[in-house]
């Protein structure tokens, strides 16, 4: 039997270069472009318009979640220090806390494929795959309590984290962030009580209602179906080829197999490891839809 060579590029770190800056600092400015035509959207009379409005502040609010992951793994800018920066207001709209995510989702990295692996978003896809399993996760608006809660708890000096260890300082940055999103919380609050409930709710409370299932259904293909006992990313881990829309609004999160190989490698280089994967990785596919089919033949298995 011919011997097959191992993966050459996959696992190769790689820095931030000045094309990987300028293409990510272009992902923001088209984020808040069209984050700013779906307020204008969304703040016109016609429902039609609102309707479309709302859908897109969801998709936008989505968006930037993945690329506030982007920015806590330090691979958007050449500096560290503007990954906080931009990252705390990206995670602002779903609630996400820029470093208390951070904290997590290394560990995820981590510990992939075992006991310890605890995912931000809760999703355990380790448990039986049903129908009402992936609605519960579709519709995982508990997780919007969790964090309001955890606002209370900073801001009378009783939050702590409760999945590990956690160094003074990023405690003190987690802390912090968890009071930004209490002030951005409470002054939306005050709007809604002195008469501007109606903006409130179309610029924030519905399209944040309608994010948390799209965001679910970006982030489900990553590990479910995968090899979950393994710590072999080529096993326990999908990449979908998807297309450039797809890639774009995901981040790059369709090539998950390339981002756990090598966590710190810029975004806009992993399509040209994907040749490679596909040489190697046992879990792709090249659409999300197809994801989708094969997910659904086997929760009615």
């Amino acid at each position: 039997m011919t011997a097959v060579a191992p993966p050459t590029s996959l696992f190769v770190r790689s820095r931030t270069a000045a094309v990987d800056e300028r293409i990510f600092i272009a992902k923001l400015a088209a984020l808040t472009a069209l984050t700013a035509l779906g307020v204008a959207l969304a703040l016109r009379p016609e429902p039609l318009a609102t309707v479309t409005g709302v859908v897109l502040l969801a998709a936008m609010y989505t968006h930037a979640v993945e690329l506030q992951h982007q920015a806590l793994h330090h691979s958007a800018f050449r500096r560290a220090w503007p990954h906080r920066l931009v990252g705390v207001p990206l995670g602002l709209p779903m609630l996400v806390v820029y470093s208390h995510y951070r904290v997590r989702h290394l560990q995820h990295h981590r510990y992939l494929g075992t006991p310890q692996d605890a995912e931000f978003f809760g999703f355990d896809t380790r448990q039986p795959l049903t129908k009402g399993a992936l609605l519960r996760g579709l519709l995982d608006y508990s997780r919007l309590v969790t964090v309001i809660r955890d606002v209370c708890r900073a801001a009378t000096g009783r939050w702590r984290y409760e999945l590990g260890h956690i160094s003074p300082a990023m405690r003190r940055h987690a802390v912090t962030e968890h009071l930004i999103l209490g002030g951005v919380i409470t002054l939306a609050g005050v709007l809604a009580a002195t008469g501007y409930h109606e903006p409130v709710a179309r610029l924030w409370v519905l399209p944040l209602l309608l994010a948390v299932p799209m965001h679910f259904l970006v982030e489900l293909p990553e590990h479910i179906l995968c090899d979950t006992d393994s710590t072999d990313v080529l096993r326990n881990t999908r990449s979908i080829r998807g297309s450039r829309l797809s890639t774009w609004f995901t981040n790059g999160n369709n090539l998950h197999i390339e981002h756990h190989a090598a966590m710190n490698v810029p975004i806009s280089q992993l399509p040209a490891r994907h040749a490679e994967t596909a040489l190697y990785a046992l879990h792709l596919e090249r659409t999300y839809l197809n994801f989708y089919r094969t997910l659904w033949r086997a929760v009615r298995r």
